[in-house]
């Protein structure tokens, strides 16, 4: 990586920690904006970006759920693949105090607290996915196998088809 004033996040310092390669995008931005617009600010195909989702079950632990940025989360096949009668998003306001990290930027990997994590399992067929890299601005690139394990996830069908 070139020497610049970049600030490592979480989810970058346990990456190297576990010795885990990644590239790292980066791009201005001020405020929370979807990831398609990231994706195509970054001239990334929409298919290798995805993004993280935190949820809460009816038991109120907290579940994590990574998709593709143009997918839907099935809440059934969500709440279903972490042993929830049912799951709701957790509010905005919520977001940093659960994980550590602001909408636009929160990340599967370095949240505050290991949360139960699913990864669409379409991810296993793609040889790289980008994620958010834990703040606004910055994304990273790694194995859909090397995302699984720095955030202890499993695969799982968990999209509206």
């Amino acid at each position: 990586m070139a020497k610049s004033k970049e600030t490592k996040t979480n989810a970058m310092r346990m990456l190297e920690t576990k010795k885990i390669p990644f590239t790292t995008h980066t791009y201005e931005c001020d405020e929370f904006i979807d990831g398609i617009q990231i994706a195509d600010m970054l001239s990334l195909p929409h298919e290798k970006v995805y993004k993280t989702l935190v949820t809460q079950g009816n038991s109120k632990n907290y579940y994590v759920f990574v998709i593709p940025i143009a997918e839907e989360l099935d809440m059934k096949k969500a709440a279903k693949s972490v042993g929830e009668k049912s799951v709701a998003m957790l509010h905005v306001k919520d977001i940093n105090a659960v994980t550590g990290y602001i909408r636009g930027g929160c990340t599967a990997i370095g949240m505050k607290k290991q949360y139960i994590t699913r990864i669409e399992e379409a991810a296993k067929n793609l040889e790289q996915i980008i994620v958010s890299g834990g703040k606004l601005g910055t994304q990273l690139e790694l194995t859909p196998d090397d995302l699984c394990k720095a955030s202890n996830a499993e695969y799982a069908d968990i999209i509206v088809k």
